[in-house]
């Protein structure tokens, strides 16, 4: 078993080689990469075969840490709908600031990756493939129920993970304002979708601080 410490390495390890693979760029070879972290080449090598091993890890790491701060996020949003908007809102809070760093990850996959990129693709997905399923079945009981109107809730979850993905780009290529992109995306493609008394159609939910800027 791994000890904690070791894992604790690992992953202070695969932090500072993403930002040096960031600053150098993923053609550094494995030699320059442990020149540049201070540390021997069969150290590197230990904890990270290839580079498609250390962005693999890094990915999967810097999702786990979006899922932890995302979901506490949506417990106080009881209508399916509601908890939608508010997951992608939490996702722009998590990474405002740092938006480059899960953009240059996801691009690097494909530049390290080789045939291993449907398995690093998928480990990423199983971080948040649980919840999503979840979000869906409530949405489908939403449905049932008559709080939520006639959708497919695969395609919406699958529409609202593209644009949140999209802005996310965005923010780092253009300095994007998210405030009047996330006030369209509620009004005119979530809020339509919740069926409550007129008064509370419209209300859009407390979106944190992603949504202001």
């Amino acid at each position: 078993m791994v000890r904690p410490v070791e894992d604790d390495r690992r992953r202070e390890l695969g932090a500072r080689a993403v930002d040096v693979l960031m600053r150098r760029g993923v053609e550094l070879s494995m030699t320059e990469l442990s020149d540049e972290l201070g540390v021997k080449r069969p150290t590197l090598l230990y904890h990270f075969p290839t580079k498609g091993h250390l962005v693999e890890a890094a990915l999967v790491e810097l999702l786990q840490r979006q899922a932890a701060h995302v979901l506490p996020r949506l417990e106080s949003h009881p209508h399916p709908i509601d908890r939608v908007f508010a997951q992608m809102t939490a996702i722009l809070e998590f990474h405002s600031g740092r938006e480059a760093r899960i953009v240059f990850l996801t691009q690097a996959i494909a530049a390290t990756a080789g045939e291993r990129i449907a398995d690093i693709v998928e480990a990423g997905a199983q971080v948040f493939e649980a919840h999503r399923r979840a979000t869906a079945a409530r949405l489908r009981r939403g449905i049932d129920e008559g709080t939520v109107a006639p959708c497919d809730p695969d395609a919406l979850l699958a529409t609202c993970r593209a644009l949140t993905d999209g802005l996310l780009v965005q923010r780092v290529v253009t300095g994007l304002d998210l405030a009047p992109v996330l006030a369209l995306v509620w009004e005119r493609l979530l809020a339509p979708l919740k069926l409550e008394p007129a008064r509370a159609t419209r209300r859009r939910p407390t979106a944190g601080r992603a949504a202001r800027r």
